[in-house]
């Protein structure tokens, strides 16, 4: 199995109540329903205030590398990649478990 995480941070300027972030958590919340290759799916705020830490996380799995790669072209994935790329930055960790 793959873990696939994902942390969000919004731009500057950039809040959590803006309806285009909303848009977006929505689009991220709904994709764990949508896309089959999904084992696991988990998607929400970060509740720490530490100076370092990202605004929103994604955690995930899938069974193995061609899963993840069904995943990352699915259609409805890359409209919610679409959104967030329009107010936030991320980095990726995929590893095996």
């Amino acid at each position: 199995m793959i873990r696939h995480l994902v942390l969000f941070k919004l731009n500057d300027g950039v809040s959590r109540d803006e309806q285009r972030v909303l848009d977006g958590v929505k689009a991220f919340r709904e994709l764990g329903g949508l896309i089959p290759e999904l084992r696991e799916w988990e998607c929400d705020w970060n509740i720490s205030d530490r100076p370092n830490a990202y605004d929103f996380g994604i955690n995930s799995a899938v069974d193995d590398l061609d899963a993840l790669k069904t995943y990352a072209v699915h259609p409805a994935h890359q409209a919610a990649v679409a959104v967030w790329r329009e107010f936030a930055t991320w980095v990726i960790a995929d590893f095996e478990v």
